[in-house]
């Protein structure tokens, strides 16, 4: 009976010793700190919830040694966590989809400097900043039904407003943090009446109540609910090689413009201003700006590189060369409210 009830306690306390070291790697949980004191661990906030991040979290730890704490939520949820828990937050790295956050981090005083040679020989001045270090760059486009719309009478993000779009135009809701951003450079680089002249104009055209995300977007095109659409370019890529046969199905017959003066935002980087273990997540950056890391980024995600070495795959390249915005990235969330209340009053719902 003893030996039973010896046997009862060592499975039991093996058990949550197993329970403890997973939830206490991946499941975000608060209280979640691996002992700081550990110099082969590296902790990660990041609202880049893709599996191509996972697979290279991976890689680096193989090729380091270095194991990689993840903790998973949305951007803004991220960064309120961050603020509430000070200098005892366990994070030493921030990753992000939208470069608007840079300055509420450089507001709330999170990150800090994290600089290196590999990082500045691998990513362009214009996509680095003091605090931060861009990863990708992604494209807000406009998608078309090959068969209705002539793509010629597209050239810029203003043309959507022509009368011969009235009722055929798609988009998702005014909350969507891409079309937050997309409005905010808009106001930084023409103003504020002009962003909301082309936001109403927007509205006046829309073929139905926006709804769904990008890829919904896509698919009321192929079902011929609207002709255009407003999304992230690396959707497209998704869709292609989505295992869903409805989202490939409905990526077939469309094609993507890319207006001039293109808007672009940025998924970045932060070393923490909190980081116990800063050496190594600067590590990690230089690995997440490396050629191997950039590739996957944009094989498996369709996000365009921003390491100017790295070969676009085949899709991307057949969407051509484009021109860009010129925004100040880390000026972009300063225009958030703004542009949040040019949607309210015009009805973008």
């Amino acid at each position: 009976m003893l030996n039973k009830r010896k046997k009862f306690l060592v499975g039991i306390t093996t058990a949550m010793m197993t329970l403890g070291i997973f939830t206490g790697c991946a499941s975000g949980k608060e209280g979640q700190n691996d002992k700081v004191e550990d110099k082969n661990i590296v902790n990660v906030y990041s609202a880049r919830n893709y599996d191509v991040d996972k697979e290279l979290f991976k890689k680096f730890e193989e090729q380091t040694g270095i194991k990689v704490n993840l903790v998973e939520g949305k951007s803004d949820e991220l960064i309120e966590r961050m603020s509430r828990e000070g200098d005892k937050s366990s994070a030493d790295m921030f990753l992000t989809v939208g470069a608007e956050s840079i300055s509420l981090l450089n507001e709330k005083n999170l990150i800090k400097e994290a600089s290196s040679d590999v990082i500045s020989s691998n990513i362009p001045e214009e996509y680095r900043g003091k605090n931060w270090v861009g990863l990708t760059s992604r494209a807000r486009v406009i998608a078309y039904d090959k068969d209705r719309v002539n793509p010629e009478n597209i050239n810029t993000y203003n043309d959507l407003l022509k009368d011969e779009f009235k009722g055929k135009i798609l988009a998702r809701s005014s909350t969507s943090s891409y079309n937050v951003a997309m409005l905010s450079s808009f106001i930084q680089e023409d103003g504020e009446e002009k962003a909301k002249e082309w936001a109403q104009g927007v509205v006046n055209n829309l073929a139905r109540v926006p709804e769904g995300n990008d890829r919904d977007q896509v698919k009321a095109i192929a079902a011929g609910i609207g002709d255009v659409a407003i999304i992230n370019s690396y959707y497209i890529a998704k869709m292609v090689n989505s295992s869903d046969v409805e989202e490939v199905n409905a990526s077939k017959n469309i094609g993507l413009i890319f207006p001039k003066e293109t808007h672009i935002n940025l998924s970045f980087g932060s070393i923490t201003k909190s980081a116990k273990n800063q050496e190594n997540a600067i590590k990690l950056l230089e690995f997440l700006t490396s050629e191997e890391a950039q590739s996957a980024y944009a094989e498996a995600n369709g996000e365009f590189p921003l390491n100017q070495k790295v070969q676009l795959p085949e899709l991307l390249k057949s969407w051509g060369e484009f021109d860009t915005q010129h925004i100040d990235f880390e000026k972009l969330g300063e225009n958030k409210q703004k542009a949040t209340l040019i949607f309210d009053q015009i009805g973008w719902k």
